[in-house]
């Protein structure tokens, strides 16, 4: 694997890191606001970082 692929792949998993920390941090009016019900905020939150 080249640099430039390790460097991307870091920066998917930051961001996959990201997302679900603010999905952690939503409440159900927010979540709702987004399209997202409270079970599937959890099920995406639970996911370690690696999976999609």
């Amino acid at each position: 694997m080249k640099l430039t692929q390790i460097r991307a792949t870091l920066q998917v998993y930051r961001q996959r890191v990201q997302q679900r920390l603010w999905l952690a941090e939503m409440d159900e009016r927010q979540l709702r606001d987004i399209g997202v019900s409270l079970w599937e905020a959890q099920q995406e939150i639970r996911k370690p970082f690696w999976k999609a």
